[in-house]
């Protein structure tokens, strides 16, 4: 009996330790945002927050267009989430409920896509974007992945597991058009797996830092990790302005994450019980 009742205590202990292992380098990153970049190379370092993050800020948006860059990471992640749930329901509503000719060579081709390591894209993706002129726009961040192959194989299998095709027959034999269908039955249906991946989309593309690179060339044009990137040297770097940043650009993170936990878990575990 002791050790049943030691067993789900012991589990919580080591959730807690791990809990505490990961949080530990965003609370320093917080504290850091508070203090200057002699009081951070202290030994030892702070552990307590300052009094200089008004200064920090301002070093900041001395430094780079930080308001700019922070609008343009939150316009593409929220084109990039919009457009990849549109896509993704509709790919996986199709690969799902309907039959045609070249369905199966055509879903293992998609699924191949994931197997391809990303930086073999990196080159493809740039003469692609120049020969379209995209060059220094967003839509070169937000268009080229908006039909994800992760996104399509979690709705093909969230709408299999939980969508009887007896309903949609139903609707079929109702006079409801297939535009109709998914707009009205499909859609409502999909909103925990919609959830999880809007929500690992959205942080995706907002701490995509290697698209930017490959594709923007103006400062004013550059999203928040490239920004804050910029200001790094190899001497003379501001890290208390760069934490500052850094905890601005965490703080919608956090706040999503604890706004839509519950909507990520019954995401992630629905379909796995009938």
């Amino acid at each position: 009996m002791n050790l049943e009742k030691m067993a789900p205590r012991a589990a919580y202990l080591l959730v807690g330790v791990g809990a505490l292992i990961m949080l530990t380098p965003f609370y320093f990153m917080f504290v850091f945002a508070t203090h200057s970049r002699t009081e951070i190379f202290n030994l030892p370092p702070p552990l307590f927050f300052g009094d200089s993050f008004l200064v920090n800020l301002q070093i900041l948006t001395e430094k780079i267009p930080f308001w700019r860059s922070l609008g343009w990471s939150l316009y593409v992640a929220l084109a990039s989430t919009a457009l990849t749930l549109l896509f993704c329901t509709m790919g996986g509503y199709a690969f799902a409920m309907f039959e045609f000719r070249g369905k199966q060579p055509l879903f293992l081709l998609v699924m191949g896509t994931m197997l391809l390591p990303s930086f073999l894209g990196m080159i493809p993706t740039f003469m692609i974007m120049d020969a379209f002129g995209w060059i220094d726009q967003p839509r070169a961040l937000y268009l080229p992945g908006a039909a994800s192959a992760f996104g399509i194989f979690m709705m093909r299998q969230f709408i299999g597991a939980s969508i009887p095709k007896d309903l949609i027959e139903a609707a079929r034999m109702d006079g409801c058009g297939e535009l109709g269908i998914y707009w009205r039955i499909v859609l409502p249906l999909l909103a925990p797996a919609m959830g999880t991946l809007g929500l690992i989309t959205f942080i995706a593309s907002w701490n995509n830092f290697i698209g930017p690179l490959i594709v923007m060339r103006s400062p004013d044009m550059y999203t928040l990790p490239l920004a804050l990137r910029s200001m790094q040297s190899p001497v003379n770097t501001e890290w208390g302005a760069v934490m500052a940043g850094s905890a601005i650009a965490t703080l919608p993170l956090l706040a999503l994450f604890a706004i839509s936990s519950r909507r990520l878990i019954d995401g992630l575990t629905a379909g796995a019980v009938k």
